[in-house]
C-alpha cells in the first residue's frame, strides 16, 4: 500500500501541472478575448486546438505507447509538455498562442493516457476507484491553489505570467520524475503481443466492449465539457463577478471536491462503480440546468451553483473512469487509453466548438444562449448513463 500511495502521489503531481495549464484558459477567457480582440467563437478555438492536438497525438501514441517502459514515456511526454507551456508565455498575439497551445495539447494527450495506464496496471480493480479518486483530486487542488494563484498573477502582472510559473514548476517536477518514479514493465511481460499499429487499432475496434467504452467516454465528455469553457465568462459577464472574484469559483468548488472526491472512489469500490456513476450523474443534471439558467444573483448563491457542479460532475468521473479502465487487459491498456484519450480530446474539441457556435454576445457584452448549451449537455449525460450500463469488466 505504501508503494501504491507513493506512485499515486507522483501521478497526482503530474496531473496537477497538466490540469492547471489547461483549465487556466477558462478564467482567462474574458481577458484573452479583450487582449486579442477576439469573439467567443475564436476563444473556443484556443480551447479546441489543445484538444485537437491531444486527439492526434493520442492516436499516434496508440501505435507505440505499449512498446516501452511506462516511466520513459511519461518522462518524455512531461518534458515536452513543460517546454510547450513555457512557449505559451513568450508569444504576444492570437495565432502564435494557438500554435503554442496546440503543442502543449499534443504532449498533454499522451500524459493523460499514461496516468490512466499506470493506474490500471498497478492498482487492482477492487481498489482502483479509490486510486483514481486520489489522483483526480489533482483537479481539485489545481482549482483550489493553481487557478486562484494564476488568476491573481494574470490580474497583477500579465496574462503570460501564469504560463511562465507553471512551466517553471513543471520543469522542476520533470527533473525529479526519473529518480522517484519506478520502472513499469508489467505490460511487456505478459507474453508476445502483436503491436503493429494497424493490428492495435483492429483489436480495439473489433472489441464491442472497448468500442462501447470509447463511445461512453465521448458522450460523457460532451455532457460535461460543453458548459465548462464558459462558466467563468458567464459568471463575469452575466452574473457580475470581477476578474479577481472569478477565482472564488475554483477556490470553493475545488476545496469541496478535494474533500469529497476520494469518498466517491471508496463508495464506488464498495457499492458498485456504475451505481455511484448513475446517482452522481442524476445530481449533475440538476447542477448543469442551474448554472446555465442562472440569473443575476448574489455571489453566495452563484458559488453554491458552481460548486455543486464541481463536486457531482467530478464525482461521476471517478467511477466512470474506473469502468473504462476495466474493459481492457494490461498488455493492451496503454494503447487503448491512448485512443481513449484521443476520443476524449476530440469530444472536448467538439464540445467547445459546439458551445462557441451556440453562445453569442449581446450588445451589452453579456452572453446569451448559454442555457441551450446546458440542455445539450443534459441530453448527452442521459445517453452516457445508458451507455455505462453496457460496459463489462475484464481486468
Amino acid at each position: 500500500m505504501q508503494k501504491e500511495k507513493a506512485l499515486l502521489f507522483v501521478l497526482a503531481i503530474v496531473q496537477f501541472s497538466h490540469i492547471v495549464d489547461f483549465i487556466i484558459i477558462m478564467p482567462l477567457g474574458s481577458q484573452l478575448m479583450e487582449i486579442f480582440d477576439i469573439t467567443p467563437r475564436q476563444f473556443s478555438f484556443i480551447v479546441s486546438i489543445y484538444a485537437v492536438s491531444a486527439f492526434l497525438s493520442g492516436l499516434t501514441g496508440a501505435s507505440f505507447i505499449d512498446r516501452f517502459d511506462r516511466k520513459h514515456v511519461l518522462f518524455v511526454a512531461f518534458v515536452g509538455f513543460t517546454a510547450s507551456t513555457l512557449l505559451c508565455s513568450t508569444v504576444s498575439s492570437y495565432v502564435p498562442f494557438l500554435i503554442a497551445r496546440g503543442l502543449t495539447g499534443a504532449f498533454g494527450g499522451i500524459l493523460s493516457a499514461m496516468v490512466l495506464a499506470v493506474i490500471g496496471d498497478a492498482i487492482p480493480l477492487e481498489r482502483r476507484g479509490w486510486a483514481l479518486g486520489v489522483v483526480m483530486t489533482a483537479f481539485s487542488v489545481a482549482s483550489v491553489v493553481g487557478v486562484p494563484v494564476a488568476v491573481y498573477l494574470a490580474a497583477a502582472f500579465s496574462w503570460k505570467t501564469p504560463f511562465l510559473v507553471i512551466g517553471i514548476l513543471a520543469g522542476v517536477i520533470a527533473v525529479l520524475v526519473p529518480f522517484i518514479f519506478p520502472s513499469m514493465r508489467i505490460h511487456l511481460e505478459n507474453g508476445p503481443v502483436d503491436r503493429r499499429p494497424l493490428t492495435v487499432f483492429k483489436q480495439i475496434f473489433r472489441d464491442s466492449n472497448q468500442v462501447n467504452a470509447l463511445l461512453f467516454s465521448l458522450i460523457l465528455m460532451l455532457g460535461h465539457f460543453t458548459i465548462i469553457p464558459f462558466i467563468a465568462p458567464y459568471m463575469q459577464l452575466n452574473v457580475g463577478f470581477s476578474d479577481k472574484e472569478v477565482g472564488y469559483i475554483y477556490l470553493v468548488g475545488g476545496s469541496l471536491t478535494v474533500f469529497f472526491l476520494p469518498y466517491f472512489g471508496k463508495l464506488a469500490d464498495r457499492i458498485g462503480h456504475y451505481t455511484v456513476f448513475g446517482i452522481s450523474s442524476a445530481f449533475a443534471l440538476l447542477s448543469i440546468f442551474t448554472i446555465t439558467n442562472l440569473p443575476q444573483v448574489s455571489m453566495v448563491w452563484a458559488l453554491c451553483a458552481t460548486s455543486s457542479f464541481f463536486v457531482v460532475a467530478s464525482g461521476r468521473n471517478v467511477p466512470a473512469t474506473t469502468l473504462v479502465t476495466s474493459v481492457v487487459r494490461p498488455e493492451s491498456r496503454g494503447s487503448f487509453m491512448s485512443v481513449r484519450a484521443s476520443i476524449n480530446e476530440m469530444a472536448l474539441a467538439l464540445s467547445s466548438l459546439i458551445a462557441g457556435l451556440i453562445i453569442t454576445k449581446n450588445p451589452d457584452g453579456s452572453l446569451t444562449h448559454y442555457e441551450i448549451a446546458g440542455y445539450f449537455a443534459i441530453g448527452m449525460s442521459l445517453i452516457a448513463i445508458w451507455l455505462g450500463k453496457r460496459l463489462k469488466s475484464v481486468s
